[in-house]
């Protein structure tokens, strides 16, 4: 394993502590964190579970299992058997470790968008690899065969959105070197100006898993942050392999966990009234940043705006925070967001309200 870089928000403490200095109080933008409730139909199902003396099955329940399967086909169209789906405590957790789960080590390398969730990168350092961030398209040499490839769209922190055609590509490209290739499909439910795909879908991947894999969240989707709840599918062979190295490793959701997250893919409708919440809030804060001069790049689906007023991240950390608005700076997520801050739709209407109160 090698040395782990800083924790990004540590960084940022300083200017969240003067952001807080507001007289209204601080309006936190920086982190995408869930601030609605729990839906009521899962919150019941986590309460009915409650009685739970045995083990979970690190496999999952075969009612999660099949009622993910059938989330997969009926919001994103994607074919899997039950088997191949895998609960796991939440996304981070599973990109963190999922390089050293597929046996990747010193002299491999883990490749990932130049512009990603740091996670990517400690992905690497965990398995003790080579950490390699690359342009779209890969601009790795021919003779370069990464273990593991990160995709990640919806993006973040850009909100950038890959076609069908740009993943089928990258599918091509990955399979030709033995690449596992992985998106994280966190967002893929929000979608703004497009309709963001799943590397699973038959137009992206021709009908077969081999080597893919995505990982699926319910922190955003369902506003079970609290309850770390995710899901891991694709490739029966690799999800196999996930499934027993982690049940060495105890890596099981709890039980009441479980049931809670059988009822949040079973449920589409707190998806819509959570996906209406987001937009309203999304549409007042992207107009308030365009009347304040910032450009506001990509940005098609996902819970943040890319913004940027064309000068270094941290000088606009800091005069947000004078208005008491705290924002990530862009440099968290690679060299090439140097000059654009990350911002969150997450926040309550009335954090937003005011948001775009002062920055008018």
């Amino acid at each position: 394993m090698r040395e782990m870089p800083e924790f990004p928000w540590d960084v940022i403490l300083p200017h969240k502590r003067r952001a807080a200095e507001h007289p209204d109080g601080i309006v936190n933008l920086a982190l995408g964190e869930p601030v609605d409730p729990t839906p009521r139909p899962v919150r019941e199902a986590l309460n009915s579970a409650s009685d739970a003396p045995g083990y979970p099955l690190t496999e999952g329940t075969p009612t999660l299992r099949e009622t993910a399967a059938a989330w997969l086909h009926r919001r994103l169209g994607v074919s899997v058997d039950p088997s191949a789906v895998l609960p796991v405590i939440g996304s981070k957790e599973v990109i963190a470790w999922l390089p050293s789960m597929l046996g990747a080590g010193p002299g491999d390398t883990v490749a990932f968008p130049e512009l990603a969730f740091p996670t990517y990168d400690v992905s690497a350092r965990l398995a003790g690899a080579v950490s390699r961030p690359v342009a779209w398209p890969p601009d790795l040499p021919a003779t370069e065969r990464p273990a593991v490839v990160w995709l990640n769209s919806p993006s973040n922190p850009e909100g950038r959105v890959h076609s069908p055609d740009e993943m089928r590509a990258l599918v091509t490209w990955a399979r030709e070197r033995g690449t596992v290739l992985v998106n994280d499909e966190c967002y893929v439910e929000y979608g703004w100006e497009t309709r963001p795909v799943s590397l699973l879908n038959p137009q992206v991947c021709g009908g077969s898993h081999e080597g893919l894999l995505a990982v699926h969240s319910l922190s955003k989707r369902s506003n079970l942050a609290g309850y770390r709840a995710g899901i891991c599918s694709g490739d029966p062979a690799l999800v196999q392999r996930l499934l027993g190295i982690r049940k060495h490793a105890g890596h099981a959701v709890p039980a009441p966990v479980q049931t809670a997250m059988t009822a949040a893919f079973a449920d589409d409708t707190h998806v819509e009234e959570q996906r209406a919440r987001y937009q309203r809030r999304r549409r007042s804060l992207r107009a308030a940043l365009l009347a304040a001069g910032f450009t506001v790049e990509h940005s098609q689906a996902g819970l943040f705006l890319w913004a940027t007023r064309g000068e270094s991240c941290w000088a606009t950390v800091k005069e947000l925070a004078d208005r008491g608005i705290l924002v990530a700076p862009g440099a968290f997520y690679g060299q090439a967001g140097e000059r654009h801050v990350r911002i969150a739709i997450t926040a309550s209407d009335e954090r937003i309200a005011a948001a775009a109160a002062r920055l008018r």
